[in-house]
């Protein structure tokens, strides 16, 4: 770890996995697939949905529990609620009574380019050490590196500090237009405790352990807002301002990730670090390798 400045704050993102992919049917008895993206308003949430859905339709799923659709969003994404048929007034399920449920029917929602259905050890191996407040679909996978060694001997060497960004679905939606400023860029529920951000305001340097961290300490630092709906596109055209250091995996092509890491180093240096990586044969995304830039 010597290759790590000894001046900075190290920052970690504690947000928890979901099981947010359950699978039922419709009334009809047509197979459907859910995705739990992020609550939205009144005990309503936002999903995807696999499968032609209408305002109104039902939902069924194990555990007595059915969802009705509300809205259709532009986006693709779907306004539900869910209730137990088992409650004849229908009172909508709050975000901890559904996580309840979830943990048992759900499943581990793995990104789609593992090709596999989520297993047994997903369900640890695709949460950090450190993960606490469930919202995430997607883990903040740089995190996915550290051991408990790692992390104590972090610990005793460096302040460590955490805050929660819940990684939406958003994160995986390319960047399919030229121009990249024209990318709506998604958003994401975060919290910054009062300890950390009295760390990001301080005199010392900051490495982030992810990108999910990287955006949550830079709209900070551009809103001054502790909690909310973070939206920020870090790309080489708009750099970071408070970040200093990155630990990070290989993305995607084509991704904001990508894009977030050339905000960093460029657009060049980025490419010439991804050639190395291929040639060398790293592995990509989820479980792949990490890099570090100081």
């Amino acid at each position: 770890m010597d290759f790590i400045p000894n001046d900075v704050n190290i920052f970690l993102n504690d947000t928890k996995v979901i099981k947010a992919r359950i699978y039922g049917e419709k009334q009809s008895g047509a197979k459907i697939e859910l995705l739990l993206n992020k609550p939205y308003i009144e005990n309503s949430f936002a999903v995807f949905i696999k499968g032609k859905v209408k305002v109104g339709t039902i939902l069924l799923f194990e555990q007595s529990l059915c969802a009705e659709v509300l809205e259709i969003v532009e986006d693709g994404s779907r306004i539900v609620f869910f209730y137990l048929s088992t409650d004849v007034l229908k009172n909508r399920l709050n975000f901890n009574n559904l996580i309840e449920i979830l943990n048992t029917i759900g499943h581990i929602p793995l990104p789609h380019y593992l090709n596999r259905e989520d297993e047994k050890t997903d369900e640890s191996d695709y949460q950090t050490l450190f993960a606490k407040n469930y919202g995430a679909v997607a883990a903040p996978t740089a995190s996915l590196h550290f051991t408990p060694e790692i992390l104590e001997a972090l610990e005793q060497k460096f302040d460590i500090h955490y805050l929660t960004l819940h990684v939406g679905a958003g994160t995986f939606k390319p960047v399919d237009c030229a121009d990249i400023l024209a990318h709506p860029m998604h958003s994401e529920y975060f919290n910054i405790p009062k300890d950390s951000k009295e760390a990001i305001q301080s005199d010392k340097k900051i490495l982030a352990v992810g990108t999910t961290v990287t955006r949550t300490i830079e709209y900070f630092h551009k809103t001054k807002e502790e909690n909310g709906e973070a939206n920020i596109f870090l790309n080489p055209l708009n750099v970071p301002k408070r970040v200093d250091c990155l630990l990070t995996n290989f993305h995607l092509p084509k991704s904001t990730l990508i894009m977030l890491v050339a905000s960093f180093i460029g657009l060049e240096e980025t490419l010439r670090i991804y050639k190395e990586a291929i040639k060398n044969e790293y592995r990509f995304f989820s479980y792949g390798d990490g890099m570090l830039i100081i």
